[in-house]
């Protein structure tokens, strides 16, 4: 473990020089890659540098044994009694923080929020999680960006797709991809009488721009004579330009430019476009069949929480304990922390039986 934290420590001086290079925040997308990592490591090399001091207090106690004051060594075992559980603690922690992290943690991602079944009161219902959401963001301090609204008839959602960019985004809203229940008296009730509804949220993580691969050896250039307007220019010289992606038969072309180097260029980018959001489509579309499973149908048997509004209790369900349950007051204002840092300590548990498994 120590060799692992040296390398860390290694990597963790480098890229403090880089974050001290004032060229880096010439390039926002490396300096956005760059001072997340920092932060990441950071965290390891902190707890790394506690757990040596404790370990070297430790080892200092242990020699006091060796004295022949007998109120040394009882000093020594009274440090070593107080020390010790928290080396272990220590330990523990550090074997959580270097667990290899899901690589998707740090994208920014798209929530989608759907109501499900019930009627009107699942469009409501919807409309209460996207405040408690968007309080979240707004404490988080992430951007957002409203991509798509459906309305309910009475109110709330029947659909809601957002934009949310910031650091860590999709490490910590994945968890919110399932179907969520809500139990009580809806406002379209005149009977006074509880109901059962139920909305559906989906997280699905971007990609990045530089994460598209485009070999230059796979791209086909044609020239051709523009057409429309223009003059002789246009239908004299050969500028226009068209590409195409060999691998994957994506076309894109320009004859807007004023020449054929302009051209290439224009349709470059609309091919990087292109190739970029075919490969986005088929990355969010392998993520949404590995979560289909945690979003379900909608239905109000199949869900991941429940806002049960007469307890004053949100459950979820995938906690165990006392762990499950939250107060549902604070929860609908967006204080969403303390259930998702309990799904984190519960996925890490999981990744760290598996692995030491594994060896």
């Amino acid at each position: 473990m120590l060799d692992k934290i040296d390398a860390i420590q290694d990597r963790f001086v480098h890229l403090e020089e880089q974050m001290a290079d004032p060229a880096l925040m010439s390039d926002l997308n490396r300096y956005r890659q760059v001072s997340r990592e920092y932060k990441e490591l950071k965290e390891i090399v902190d707890v790394a540098g506690q757990y040596r001091r404790v370990q070297q207090n430790v080892a200092s106690a242990k020699e006091m044994l060796r004295d022949s004051d007998l109120d040394m060594r009882e000093m020594a075992e009274a440090e070593i009694a107080d020390l010790e559980p928290q080396l272990n603690a220590l330990e523990e922690q550090l074997k959580m923080l270097l667990i290899p992290k899901d690589p998707e943690d740090a994208k920014d991602v798209i929530v989608e929020i759907r109501a499900g079944t019930g009627g009107d009161e699942a469009s409501l219902f919807a409309g209460d999680l996207y405040r408690m959401y968007m309080r979240y963001f707004e404490a988080q301090s992430w951007d957002t960006e409203v991509l798509e609204v459906t309305e309910g008839t009475v109110g709330g959602y029947s659909k809601l797709a957002l934009e949310v960019r910031g650091d860590g985004v999709y490490g910590k809203l994945k968890f919110e991809s399932g179907a969520h229940r809500v139990q009580r008296v809806p406002k379209t009730e005149s009977q006074g009488r509880g109901h059962t509804s139920a909305a559906t949220v989906a997280v699905k993580p971007q990609m990045g721009m530089e994460e598209v691969n485009i070999n230059k050896a796979d791209l086909k250039i044609d020239t051709f004579r523009a057409s429309g307007a223009g003059g002789q220019h246009v239908n004299k010289t050969e500028s226009a330009i068209r590409i195409t992606h060999l691998p994957t038969g994506v076309v894109s072309e320009s004859q807007d430019g004023r020449s054929q180097h302009q051209n290439k260029e224009i349709a470059l980018q609309r091919l990087y476009q292109k190739i970029y959001e075919a490969q986005q489509q088929q990355h969010l579309s392998a993520i949404a069949a590995r979560r289909r499973s945690l979003v379900g149908s909608g239905d109000r048997s199949e869900k991941i929480r429940t806002y049960n509004f007469p307890q004053n209790r949100v459950t979820d369900h995938r906690l165990e304990g006392d762990a499950k349950n939250y107060n549902l007051d604070a929860v609908v204002e967006g204080n969403l922390s303390p259930i998702i840092e309990a799904l984190q300590i519960a996925e890490n548990a999981e990744r760290l039986r598996a692995r030491e498994a594994e060896v």
